[in-house]
């Protein structure tokens, strides 16, 4: 499975974006797709996740009511919408596929990643 994680850049606090993660390879062999995020020192972190077949998400509460995962399985294509973004959320976010859930154990592929910068 290779993933390929783009849509970062600088925004201002309040302000939004959209990521994108295009998935290709042995995509069936998963069953979601997540994103984390990074900043330096820190361990990587959940913010959501969706089901490839059911559409089920999961977020982390930091992010929740502002940031939307959603899908396009005929693009393999997963979705990070964040509005009223915030400077804490300034970081690296990485896309990643594997089983459902929280923990960066559960994906065993990674995507390259993607900076997002929110100033003050």
């Amino acid at each position: 499975v290779q993933l390929q994680a783009s849509g970062g850049g600088l925004v201002q606090a309040g302000g939004s974006l959209r990521l994108s993660c295009a998935a290709s390879g042995r995509t069936f062999s998963t069953d979601a797709l997540g994103w984390f995020r990074q900043t330096t020192g820190k361990d990587r972190e959940f913010v959501a996740t969706i089901t490839w077949s059911g559409g089920s998400t999961y977020y982390a509460d930091s992010v929740k009511g502002r940031f939307t995962i959603s899908r396009d399985n005929a693009k393999n294509t997963v979705y990070l919408q964040m509005n009223s973004l915030k400077p804490e959320d300034t970081a690296v976010y990485y896309c990643a596929a594997g089983r459902l859930g929280k923990y960066p154990y559960e994906y065993p592929y990674w995507g390259q990643g993607t900076l997002v910068t929110v100033s003050a």
